[in-house]
């Protein structure tokens, strides 16, 4: 089989990246300026989680037979580290899902635009949470950090699970859906200490897109005086990495040594 283009797979990330942010963003969107908490009309916590998920999906389907559909840089680095994916690709592939989640961020800041501007005229932290992630009120950076290691350790533990053929993973057309299930239960579970980003690249693009359109403390906490864009970077980064690890040396070495094709760490056309 021919060779993807590393072109092909930096678009491929970039548009798998950018359907992933407009469903999760916009959801956010629709559920905040809908007037949650006070009401419930345009969505809650449980209708973010969902959109959430299906967006992996979706943003899956579209890039996973081209660039192996990371779309998250925690998840591009882990690979680097446990599944052979090239050290050479890590820079471009993270940049091309920054790109494509800024993209998006700013789609939806200007499809919501009328609707922010109604409930937030001034571009406040009372919709900035719409584009990025903060801790929680009353949770503090030091949990905040360690719920972003624990989260993304999750997210590619069990993605390494799912991916690696002597595992017995699902089938190839029904990954995609499990993926996207798993980030729903990981919102269900851990998205209140800090907005479970558990992806740099889905934090600090639409953090930078919100920061470029009138939201100027966006680099900071919603809750606090924190500078806080640095955490949804490196928190999940570390727990890539740990949770790769565990897997590696957890489970992999007991599934036998037959030869195997690990679908997510490179294009399944590219040698």
């Amino acid at each position: 089989m021919s060779k993807t283009p590393l072109k092909g797979e930096l678009w491929a990330e970039f548009l798998g990246t950018m359907i992933l942010i407009l469903f999760g963003v916009g959801v956010v969107a629709q559920v905040v300026t809908g007037g949650f908490p006070k009401s419930v009309a345009s969505g809650d916590h449980n209708s973010i989680a969902w959109a959430w998920g299906f967006g992996v999906t979706m943003g899956v389907y579209v890039s996973a037979r081209v660039s192996g559909a990371h779309l998250n840089p925690a998840v591009t680095i882990a690979l680097a580290a446990f599944k052979g994916f090239k050290w050479s690709k890590v820079g471009p592939y993270c940049l091309a899902q920054t790109a494509g989640a800024f993209v998006a961020a700013v789609v939806v800041r200007f499809v919501y635009a009328d609707q922010i501007a109604r409930v937030d005229p001034d571009h406040t932290k009372l919709t900035q949470g719409i584009f990025s992630t903060s801790p929680g009120p009353g949770v503090s950076i030091t949990t905040a950090f360690f719920d972003q290691i624990v989260g993304t350790a999750i997210l590619v533990f069990v993605i390494f699970a799912m991916t690696t053929a002597l595992n017995n993973p699902p089938m190839a057309n029904t990954g995609p859906l499990m993926i996207g299930f798993l980030v729903v239960g990981i919102g269900m579970a851990w998205g209140t200490n800090a907005g479970y980003a558990i992806n740099p690249a889905r934090d600090m693009g639409p953090r930078l897109a919100s920061w470029i359109t009138g939201y100027g403390d966006s680099l900071y906490s919603v809750n606090g005086d924190q500078l806080y864009f640095w955490l949804p970077i490196v928190a999940p980064i570390i727990g890539g990495l740990l949770g790769g690890l565990l897997f590696v040396k957890g489970i992999e070495p007991y599934l036998g040594h037959e030869s195997e094709d690990i679908t997510v760490s490179e294009p399944s056309v590219q040698n």
